[in-house]
């Protein structure tokens, strides 16, 4: 059935600051229904007065009336839609904003089970079902409902017998039209789910072009691409098929109404109750009730997509970040320093993949970290090494409060990071990873993320500390030089030189490198090997890397094995110490051993 209560929440919440153009908008859509069913009464009168031999010098003048209230109807039937559509796309679009700001602030755990594809849809596809149900709702459903109540009135002013009899066959013909459409949501639904599957693996096969060629797996995505059509189409043609039946029923029922009203009228007319006026009257009132009833058959599809949408909207809204963002500290200014208190972590599976409004269950997957404890001081850069899958980058992301830990606690400058204001935690920790995102936008709009207030003498200063200056100077715009999509036209040395002073521009107190001089090419290998002295500079870091030249900037060493600490000391201890993890490490290669 229709959520009432949902769409009403979601109706009052994002009208209300709309709330003048919503009066003027009902003052219109009334006032156009007033002169609607007053322009039948005319024609009454007119036909009546003719009958009887009325001179045509009083005939003109009701004619002219008529003619005046239905140019009129018609411009404020126009002004009604137009800003019924607008107020629609402005509410919506403004759904759309929280919708998106919503999802930027939910958990890993949650973006790890939706694609981008995916939540593409679900904050445009289900929102533009609901941008047609918020501009056409009071058009086509609250003021038919009112043109239709209306109608009946008049119609038991005059008959009791007609006006019953048609009362009966709009509450019957709405009821129909209600029982279908509550069959049909269902259906509607499983359309938008599929839709959202189908956008989600576009968007992973359009990023991963590359790999899928390169692999020879062109063939098997499209029998995944062919399968997921296959599912799409009974589900397209299931969902139409509601609006098939409505669209039929409605017709058969207004077959029917017609019987009626020549059955009632002409037995009326020949007993002498009404007169030849009152019966095109009654058969106009009649047929005027074929339009609000269609109007809302038609609108009854809007009504099953708007249903289905609500609900995603909805569990999507009503979907609970596991990161509390309660905390009010302020990280101090500075270096700052990194304490670990027995810290232990597990990846969470997430048991609703579709986002239902369960408050994020999950269950949680096997422990990465166990009881790791660690003390940096401000300053000092940790050189964090271990195979893959040992917790390295998971450490990494629970500094950067991408998660939180399930036991113990980090601290940053002496603040718990679950306490910390998310702003200023985002703004005094930086990370940069292998993989740089890059915007379709100006260098300048990549190094600010679009920060006006972020001046180009400061990016200036910025990129002259890192060494970057001739680097920017050389690209054809300099900072105005425009960048393709995902950093199109940047090698991955030269993403990682644009992150590197995306952090410089923070003033970060605290700087992750995860594995991020991994992919140098020769080109910028100089330029990113001073850009990182430059960077660390002052600044709390931690470098995960598998190279021996990166982690001789450390300060000191932490080795993790299973997500357990085996080693923890300053590295020229560890060097000068031959049964050290470490110093066996730099006698067999280290590059080869840690893979």
């Amino acid at each position: 059935m229709i959520p009432v209560r949902s769409y009403w929440n979601l109706l009052s919440a994002y009208l209300r600051q709309q709330r003048a153009r919503t009066i003027v908008l009902a003052v219109l859509l009334f006032t156009g229904i007033g002169l609607q069913v007053l322009n039948p009464q005319i024609i009454r009168t007119f036909i009546d007065r003719a009958t009887e031999g009325d001179d045509t010098d009083n005939l003109i003048p009701i004619a002219v009336t008529f003619m005046v209230i239905a140019v009129v109807y018609q411009i404020l039937n126009v002004t009604a839609t137009w800003m019924a559509e607008n107020i629609g796309w402005t509410a919506t679009n403004h759904l759309r904003r929280d919708l998106a700001d919503h999802l930027l602030h939910l958990d890993m755990d949650f973006h790890k089970t939706h694609t981008p594809g995916e939540l593409v849809e679900r904050v445009d596809g289900d929102v533009t079902a609901l941008s047609n149900f918020f501009g056409q709702f009071m058009i086509n459903v609250v003021g038919n409902l009112a043109l239709l109540l209306g109608i009946l009135v008049l119609l038991f002013r005059e008959s009791v017998w007609v006006g019953g009899a048609m009362t009966a066959f709009a509450l019957a013909g709405l009821g129909v039209m209600v029982w279908i459409q509550r069959l049909a949501t269902d259906w509607w639904a499983q359309v938008k789910g599929i839709r959202a599957e189908m956008f989600g693996f576009l968007g992973e096969q359009v990023g991963g072009t590359e790999d899928v060629r390169a692999n020879g797996a062109a063939r098997y995505m499209m029998r995944r691409f062919t399968r997921l059509l296959r599912r799409w189409l009974p589900a397209e043609v299931k969902g139409r098929h509601g609006w098939s039946v409505l669209w039929g029923t409605n017709i058969a029922v207004f077959a029917l109404g017609n019987v009626l009203v020549f059955t009632l009228g002409s037995w009326l007319f020949n007993a002498g109750t009404i007169t030849i006026g009152s019966v095109y009257l009654i058969f106009h009132y009649t047929d005027m009730l074929r339009h609000p009833l269609d109007r809302i058959r038609n609108q009854m599809e809007d009504f099953q997509k708007a249903a289905a949408g609500i609900h995603r909207v909805q569990s999507l809204l009503d979907r609970q970040t596991r990161l509390p963002r309660t905390g009010t500290q302020l990280l101090p200014t500075g270096s700052l320093s990194v304490r670990l208190d027995g810290v232990g972590f597990a990846y969470r599976e997430d048991e609703d993949p579709n986002g239902a409004s369960d408050g994020g269950a999950a269950s949680a997957g096997v422990r990465v970290l166990h009881d790791v404890s660690l003390s940096l001081a401000p300053g000092r850069v940790l050189g964090l090494l271990g195979r893959t899958g040992s917790g390295k980058t998971t450490l990494a992301r629970l500094l950067t409060r991408l998660y939180d830990p399930d036991e113990g606690a980090v601290r940053l400058g002496g603040v718990d990071t679950r306490a910390a204001d998310i702003h200023s935690l985002r703004r005094r920790v930086g990370m940069v990873t292998q993989d740089v995102q890059l915007f379709a936008a100006s260098i300048r709009d990549n190094l600010t993320f679009f920060d006006a207030e972020i001046t180009d003498q400061h990016i200036d200063r910025a990129l002259e500390t890192l060494g970057l200056t001739g680097w920017v100077d050389d690209m054809p715009h300099g900072l105005d030089t425009m960048l393709d999509a995902a950093g199109g036209g940047l090698s991955a040395g030269e993403a990682q030189l644009l992150a590197f002073t995306r952090i410089f521009l923070e003033d970060s107190g605290l700087v992750v490198l995860d594995e991020a001089s991994s992919r140098l090419d020769p080109a910028t290998e100089q330029l990113i090997e001073t850009a990182v002295d430059r960077l660390l500079a002052e600044r709390t870091g931690v470098i995960i890397a598998h190279r021996l030249d990166t982690v001789n900037r450390a300060d000191d060493i932490m080795i993790l094995e299973e997500g357990r600490v085996v080693e923890f000391a300053p590295r020229t201890a560890l060097e000068a110490d031959p049964g050290s993890r470490f110093s066996q490490l730099l006698a067999t290669g280290m590059e080869e051993v840690l893979r």
